[in-house]
Protein backbone atom coordinates (compact mmCIF):
# COMPACT_ATOMS: atom_id res chain seq x y z
CA UNK A 1 0.00 0.00 0.00
CA UNK A 2 2.77 2.42 0.91
CA UNK A 3 4.71 1.60 -2.25
CA UNK A 4 1.56 2.15 -4.29
CA UNK A 5 1.24 5.64 -2.85
CA UNK A 6 4.93 6.42 -3.38
CA UNK A 7 5.60 4.82 -6.76
CA UNK A 8 2.13 4.42 -8.27
CA UNK A 9 1.63 8.07 -9.31
CA UNK A 10 4.95 8.16 -11.18
CA UNK A 11 4.40 4.78 -12.82
CA UNK A 12 0.84 5.56 -13.90
CA UNK A 13 1.11 9.17 -15.05
CA UNK A 14 3.55 10.43 -17.66
CA UNK A 15 3.13 14.09 -16.72
CA UNK A 16 4.31 13.30 -13.18
CA UNK A 17 7.38 11.51 -14.51
CA UNK A 18 8.22 14.52 -16.67
CA UNK A 19 7.77 16.86 -13.72
CA UNK A 20 9.98 14.60 -11.60
CA UNK A 21 12.78 14.54 -14.17
CA UNK A 22 12.67 18.33 -14.49
CA UNK A 23 12.63 18.94 -10.75
CA UNK A 24 15.49 16.48 -10.18
CA UNK A 25 17.56 18.30 -12.80
CA UNK A 26 16.91 21.53 -10.91
CA UNK A 27 17.71 19.83 -7.60
CA UNK A 28 21.14 18.75 -8.83
CA UNK A 29 22.28 22.13 -10.14
CA UNK A 30 20.54 24.91 -8.21
CA UNK A 31 21.19 24.09 -4.50
CA UNK A 32 25.03 24.16 -4.82
CA UNK A 33 24.69 27.72 -6.09
CA UNK A 34 22.45 28.42 -3.11
CA UNK A 35 25.16 27.15 -0.75
CA UNK A 36 27.61 29.72 -2.10
CA UNK A 37 24.96 32.45 -1.88
CA UNK A 38 24.45 31.56 1.79
CA UNK A 39 28.20 31.51 2.49
CA UNK A 40 28.63 34.88 0.78
CA UNK A 41 25.67 36.35 2.69
CA UNK A 42 23.79 36.93 -0.55
CA UNK A 43 20.75 34.78 0.19
CA UNK A 44 18.29 37.47 -0.89
CA UNK A 45 20.16 38.13 -4.12
CA UNK A 46 18.66 35.01 -5.68
CA UNK A 47 15.16 36.26 -4.88
CA UNK A 48 15.97 39.63 -6.43
CA UNK A 49 17.30 38.00 -9.61
CA UNK A 50 14.28 35.68 -9.78
CA UNK A 51 12.01 38.70 -9.90
CA UNK A 52 14.43 40.57 -12.15
CA UNK A 53 13.96 38.08 -14.98
CA UNK A 54 10.21 38.73 -15.10
CA UNK A 55 10.27 41.78 -17.47
CA UNK A 56 12.35 39.84 -20.00
CA UNK A 57 10.04 36.84 -19.75
CA UNK A 58 7.01 39.13 -20.08
CA UNK A 59 8.47 40.94 -23.11
CA UNK A 60 9.14 37.61 -24.81
CA UNK A 61 5.60 36.51 -23.98
CA UNK A 62 4.20 39.63 -25.66
CA UNK A 63 6.26 38.96 -28.79
CA UNK A 64 6.18 35.18 -29.07
CA UNK A 65 3.52 33.90 -26.68
CA UNK A 66 4.27 31.04 -24.28
CA UNK A 67 7.43 30.00 -26.12
CA UNK A 68 9.99 28.57 -23.71
CA UNK A 69 13.09 29.44 -25.83
CA UNK A 70 11.91 33.02 -26.32
CA UNK A 71 11.00 33.52 -22.67
CA UNK A 72 14.30 31.96 -21.58
CA UNK A 73 16.26 34.31 -23.83
CA UNK A 74 14.31 37.34 -22.63
CA UNK A 75 14.65 36.35 -18.99
CA UNK A 76 18.39 35.76 -19.35
CA UNK A 77 18.91 39.26 -20.78
CA UNK A 78 16.77 40.84 -18.05
CA UNK A 79 18.39 38.87 -15.23
CA UNK A 80 21.92 39.71 -16.33
CA UNK A 81 20.90 43.35 -16.76
CA UNK A 82 19.67 43.46 -13.16
CA UNK A 83 22.83 41.73 -11.86
CA UNK A 84 25.19 44.01 -13.77
CA UNK A 85 23.05 47.12 -13.31
CA UNK A 86 22.96 46.86 -9.54
CA UNK A 87 26.75 46.75 -9.31
CA UNK A 88 27.15 49.58 -11.80
CA UNK A 89 24.64 51.79 -10.00
CA UNK A 90 26.23 51.20 -6.60
CA UNK A 91 29.69 52.12 -7.94
CA UNK A 92 28.39 55.17 -9.81
CA UNK A 93 26.35 56.57 -6.92
CA UNK A 94 28.39 55.34 -3.97
CA UNK A 95 25.37 53.54 -2.53
CA UNK A 96 25.05 49.97 -1.30
CA UNK A 97 24.61 47.23 -3.88
CA UNK A 98 21.79 45.60 -1.91
CA UNK A 99 19.81 48.86 -2.04
CA UNK A 100 20.24 49.03 -5.82
CA UNK A 101 19.17 45.39 -6.12
CA UNK A 102 16.06 46.06 -4.03
CA UNK A 103 15.09 49.04 -6.19
CA UNK A 104 15.65 47.16 -9.45
CA UNK A 105 13.77 44.14 -8.11
CA UNK A 106 10.66 46.18 -7.25
CA UNK A 107 10.67 47.99 -10.59
CA UNK A 108 11.25 44.75 -12.51
CA UNK A 109 8.47 42.89 -10.70
CA UNK A 110 5.96 45.69 -11.25
CA UNK A 111 6.94 46.10 -14.90
CA UNK A 112 6.69 42.38 -15.59
CA UNK A 113 3.25 42.02 -13.99
CA UNK A 114 1.99 45.09 -15.86
CA UNK A 115 3.28 43.79 -19.20
CA UNK A 116 1.72 40.35 -18.82
CA UNK A 117 -1.57 41.82 -17.59
CA UNK A 118 -1.67 44.18 -20.56
CA UNK A 119 -1.79 41.47 -23.22
CA UNK A 120 -2.46 38.28 -21.29
CA UNK A 121 -5.06 37.06 -18.84
CA UNK A 122 -5.12 35.68 -15.34
CA UNK A 123 -4.06 32.21 -16.55
CA UNK A 124 -0.90 33.45 -18.26
CA UNK A 125 0.00 35.67 -15.30
CA UNK A 126 -0.50 32.78 -12.87
CA UNK A 127 1.66 30.46 -14.98
CA UNK A 128 4.49 32.97 -15.16
CA UNK A 129 4.36 33.84 -11.45
CA UNK A 130 3.72 30.40 -9.98
CA UNK A 131 4.70 27.99 -12.75
CA UNK A 132 3.15 24.72 -13.83
CA UNK A 133 5.35 21.80 -12.81
CA UNK A 134 2.83 19.28 -14.10
CA UNK A 135 2.73 20.98 -17.51
CA UNK A 136 6.46 20.79 -18.25
CA UNK A 137 7.02 20.18 -21.98
CA UNK A 138 10.03 19.01 -24.00
CA UNK A 139 11.46 22.51 -24.39
CA UNK A 140 11.28 23.13 -20.65
CA UNK A 141 12.91 19.77 -19.89
CA UNK A 142 15.73 20.56 -22.31
CA UNK A 143 16.22 23.93 -20.63
CA UNK A 144 16.40 22.32 -17.17
CA UNK A 145 18.78 19.59 -18.34
CA UNK A 146 20.87 22.13 -20.25
CA UNK A 147 21.14 24.38 -17.22
CA UNK A 148 22.35 21.46 -15.09
CA UNK A 149 24.80 20.38 -17.82
CA UNK A 150 26.32 23.87 -17.95
CA UNK A 151 26.21 24.60 -14.22
CA UNK A 152 27.96 21.54 -12.81
CA UNK A 153 31.15 21.71 -14.92
CA UNK A 154 31.27 25.51 -14.56
CA UNK A 155 30.89 25.23 -10.79
CA UNK A 156 33.64 22.60 -10.66
CA UNK A 157 35.92 24.98 -12.59
CA UNK A 158 35.06 27.94 -10.34
CA UNK A 159 35.07 25.96 -7.08
CA UNK A 160 38.42 27.13 -5.69
CA UNK A 161 38.00 30.85 -6.53
CA UNK A 162 34.47 30.86 -5.11
CA UNK A 163 35.57 29.18 -1.87
CA UNK A 164 38.45 31.65 -1.54
CA UNK A 165 36.07 34.56 -2.08
CA UNK A 166 33.79 33.19 0.64
CA UNK A 167 36.38 32.64 3.36
CA UNK A 168 39.41 34.78 2.51
CA UNK A 169 38.68 37.48 -0.08
CA UNK A 170 41.88 39.32 0.85
CA UNK A 171 44.04 36.33 -0.04
CA UNK A 172 42.01 35.75 -3.20
CA UNK A 173 42.74 39.31 -4.28
CA UNK A 174 46.42 38.96 -3.38
CA UNK A 175 46.88 35.88 -5.57
CA UNK A 176 45.04 37.51 -8.48
CA UNK A 177 41.89 35.41 -8.40
CA UNK A 178 39.95 38.03 -10.44
CA UNK A 179 37.05 37.97 -8.03
CA UNK A 180 34.88 40.36 -10.04
CA UNK A 181 34.92 38.09 -13.10
CA UNK A 182 34.18 34.97 -11.07
CA UNK A 183 31.41 36.87 -9.27
CA UNK A 184 29.72 37.86 -12.52
CA UNK A 185 30.07 34.35 -13.92
CA UNK A 186 28.56 32.97 -10.73
CA UNK A 187 25.60 35.37 -10.95
CA UNK A 188 25.16 34.30 -14.56
CA UNK A 189 24.80 30.68 -13.41
CA UNK A 190 22.27 31.77 -10.80
CA UNK A 191 20.20 33.56 -13.45
CA UNK A 192 20.42 30.53 -15.77
CA UNK A 193 19.10 28.18 -13.07
CA UNK A 194 16.32 30.56 -12.10
CA UNK A 195 15.28 30.64 -15.75
CA UNK A 196 15.30 26.85 -15.88
CA UNK A 197 13.10 26.74 -12.79
CA UNK A 198 10.51 29.35 -13.74
CA UNK A 199 8.58 27.04 -16.08
CA UNK A 200 7.99 24.56 -13.25
CA UNK A 201 7.95 26.82 -10.19
CA UNK A 202 7.25 30.30 -11.58
CA UNK A 203 9.29 33.44 -11.11
CA UNK A 204 7.98 33.93 -7.57
CA UNK A 205 8.99 30.45 -6.35
CA UNK A 206 11.92 29.54 -8.61
CA UNK A 207 14.29 30.53 -5.84
CA UNK A 208 12.72 28.10 -3.35
CA UNK A 209 14.43 24.95 -4.60
CA UNK A 210 17.73 26.83 -4.77
CA UNK A 211 17.81 28.45 -1.33
CA UNK A 212 15.78 26.36 1.13
CA UNK A 213 17.87 23.17 0.71
CA UNK A 214 21.04 25.28 0.87
CA UNK A 215 19.94 26.95 4.11
CA UNK A 216 18.97 23.57 5.56
CA UNK A 217 22.29 21.99 4.54
CA UNK A 218 24.31 24.12 6.96
CA UNK A 219 22.75 22.10 9.79
CA UNK A 220 24.09 18.80 8.37
CA UNK A 221 27.70 19.58 7.43
CA UNK A 222 30.51 21.97 8.29
CA UNK A 223 32.60 21.65 5.13
CA UNK A 224 31.52 23.30 1.88
CA UNK A 225 31.55 19.99 0.01
CA UNK A 226 29.39 18.32 2.63
CA UNK A 227 26.94 21.22 2.52
CA UNK A 228 26.67 20.90 -1.26
CA UNK A 229 25.98 17.16 -1.07
CA UNK A 230 23.42 17.68 1.71
CA UNK A 231 21.66 20.47 -0.20
CA UNK A 232 21.32 18.32 -3.33
CA UNK A 233 19.96 15.39 -1.31
CA UNK A 234 17.45 17.59 0.48
CA UNK A 235 16.34 19.18 -2.80
CA UNK A 236 15.81 15.80 -4.44
CA UNK A 237 13.75 14.57 -1.50
CA UNK A 238 11.73 17.79 -1.58
CA UNK A 239 11.05 17.37 -5.30
CA UNK A 240 9.72 13.83 -4.84
CA UNK A 241 7.76 14.66 -1.69
CA UNK A 242 6.31 17.84 -3.18
CA UNK A 243 5.07 16.11 -6.33
CA UNK A 244 3.50 13.31 -4.27
CA UNK A 245 1.85 15.90 -2.02
CA UNK A 246 0.54 17.70 -5.09
CA UNK A 247 -0.92 14.48 -6.51
CA UNK A 248 -2.51 13.10 -3.34
CA UNK A 249 -3.66 16.39 -1.76
CA UNK A 250 -4.65 18.11 -5.04
CA UNK A 251 -2.53 21.22 -4.46
CA UNK A 252 -0.39 23.09 -7.05
CA UNK A 253 2.87 21.27 -7.68
CA UNK A 254 5.24 24.25 -7.53
CA UNK A 255 4.14 25.47 -4.10
CA UNK A 256 4.03 21.85 -2.88
CA UNK A 257 7.69 21.32 -3.82
CA UNK A 258 8.72 24.55 -2.09
CA UNK A 259 6.66 23.63 0.99
CA UNK A 260 8.40 20.25 1.11
CA UNK A 261 11.76 22.03 0.97
CA UNK A 262 10.55 24.35 3.74
CA UNK A 263 9.57 21.35 5.86
CA UNK A 264 13.07 19.89 5.33
CA UNK A 265 14.57 23.20 6.48
CA UNK A 266 12.39 23.17 9.62
CA UNK A 267 13.43 19.59 10.45
CA UNK A 268 17.07 20.47 9.83
CA UNK A 269 16.86 23.54 12.03
CA UNK A 270 15.47 21.46 14.90
CA UNK A 271 17.26 18.11 14.51
CA UNK A 272 20.38 18.92 12.47
CA UNK A 273 23.65 17.91 14.16
CA UNK A 274 25.35 21.22 13.26
CA UNK A 275 23.86 24.05 15.32
CA UNK A 276 20.39 22.49 15.34
CA UNK A 277 18.17 23.39 18.28
CA UNK A 278 18.35 19.90 19.80
CA UNK A 279 22.12 19.76 19.33
CA UNK A 280 22.49 23.13 21.07
CA UNK A 281 20.31 22.02 23.97
CA UNK A 282 22.27 18.78 24.30
CA UNK A 283 25.57 20.66 24.30
CA UNK A 284 24.35 23.11 26.94
CA UNK A 285 23.15 20.20 29.06
CA UNK A 286 26.54 18.50 28.85
CA UNK A 287 28.39 21.72 29.61
CA UNK A 288 26.11 22.42 32.57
Amino acid sequence: MILDHLLGPFLDHGFLRRALVGCLALAVAAPPLGVFLVLRRMSLTADVLAHGILPGVAAAFLLAGLSVPAMAAGGLVAGLAVAVGAGALSRATGGREDASLAALYLVALAAGVAMVSWRGGAVELTNLLFGSALGVDDAALLLMAGAATITLPALALAWRPLVLECFDPGFAQAVGARGAWWHMGFLGLVVLNLLAAFQALGTLMAVGLMMLPAIAARHWARQVGGMVYASVGIAMLAAVAGLLLSFHADVPAGPAVVLAAGAAWAVSMVAGPVDGLLARLRRRHLEG
